[in-house]
């Protein structure tokens, strides 16, 4: 690992939340011909984590704030629970655009650091969503810090990152090294991303997966693949069809994992997560995966397709997870927008 002194820390997300941040849906091209269910599925996910922390939801206008207030209030929500930021976004994928927290090594303090972002490298509409973390960040009056490498601004998504809050981070070579599909950094190596993980992650060992899963619109996010239950625990999307398109891919990624040591030279407890039989809309593979769980302060909320394997998922996680209730969430509606729960959310820890 390249010397760079880190200067903050990720918590990981099973460490105590002062809130969780959403985008309330609005852009009805991420659900084409689907969207009427899609903020039912966003008033669940709020009933569920909103008994042990805060909401923060993110609305696009005053009439946007009250529609979501009706659907809310209706589904059974504590609107005490609630706060509403009037900021507009281009879409709703709060993990990758949204503000990433971190604390200071030296105060404690929980600040921002704000990564650019640039809709995948992929999409056209981009411009609000990167300019939001900042704006979030003077509404909380929270210290921003721009990430930056050898004079450039850091591209980089919640999503394509994974951290055991100890040292360890995980992220797929697909994703971030991929010269010529969706590149976020051009020219970036492992070692310049690595300088960035430490600087302001404090990661000082990085775990280099190679491809996400099939269907994935980000290329490679590692949370529909690989996520870290515990320090020395990660679960591990795994196909057991050897003719599904995920099979061989999945396959070298345990073996990898398998091989790697975590920050302080022990061996990682791998544990298989299975995954849903295939989705698809339109005839496009949908990145249905269990692995797109999040970790609230009162339950894992995890995506469930109305596949048998939900249950092994959920029996899987709640075996793992002990302190907190593991439920399920209908997300067979919501994956067309080729995303659950992880993606939509992202952590303020305390």
């Amino acid at each position: 690992m390249p010397e760079v002194t880190p200067q903050y820390r990720m918590p990981a997300e099973w460490e105590p939340h002062e809130a969780t941040w959403i985008g309330w849906p609005h852009n009805l091209t991420d659900w084409p011909g689907k969207f009427a269910p899609i903020p039912w599925v966003f008033a669940e996910m709020a009933r569920r984590m909103s008994p042990g922390e805060t909401v923060r939801i993110l609305v696009e206008s005053k009439s946007h704030e009250q529609n979501a207030r009706r659907i809310l209030a209706k589904a059974g929500v504590d609107l005490s629970r609630v706060e509403f930021f009037r900021i507009p976004t281009d879409r709703g994928w709060t993990r990758d655009s949204g503000p990433m927290f971190v604390r200071s090594i030296h105060n404690n303090r929980t600040v921002i650091v704000r990564y650019r972002f640039n809709a995948w490298a992929k999409y056209p509409n981009w411009k609000k969503d990167t300019l939001m973390p900042g704006k979030a960040s003077k509404m909380l009056r929270k210290e921003v810090i721009e990430a930056v490498h050898e004079g450039r601004h850091v591209v980089l998504e919640g999503g394509s990152i994974d951290v055991n809050g100890s040292g360890s981070l995980v992220t797929t070579e697909e994703c971030l090294l991929d010269s010529r599909t969706q590149v976020r950094n051009p020219g970036f190596l492992k070692s310049d991303y690595e300088k960035v993980f430490r600087r302001y992650t404090g990661v000082t060992n990085v775990l280099w997966l190679n491809k996400g899963i099939v269907g994935d619109d980000t290329h490679g996010h590692v949370d529909d693949l690989c996520r870290f239950v515990k320090r020395n625990t990660a679960v591990l999307s795994s196909e057991k069809n050897s003719s599904d398109a995920n099979y061989v891919h999945l396959k070298e990624n345990r073996e990898r994992l398998e091989g790697m040591r975590l920050e302080d030279g022990s061996k990682i407890h791998v544990v298989e997560l299975p995954m849903p039989g295939p989705l698809f809309y339109d005839g496009q593979r949908l990145p249905a995966s269990y692995a797109n769980f999040y970790i609230a302060n009162a339950a894992v909320i995890v995506p469930t397709f109305n596949d048998p394997n939900d249950r092994i998922a959920l029996g899987i996680l709640s075996e793992l997870i002990t302190d907190r209730p593991v439920v399920g969430i209908h997300a067979v509606d919501l994956v067309l927008g080729f995303g659950t729960l992880h993606c939509l959310t992202q952590q303020q820890p305390l």
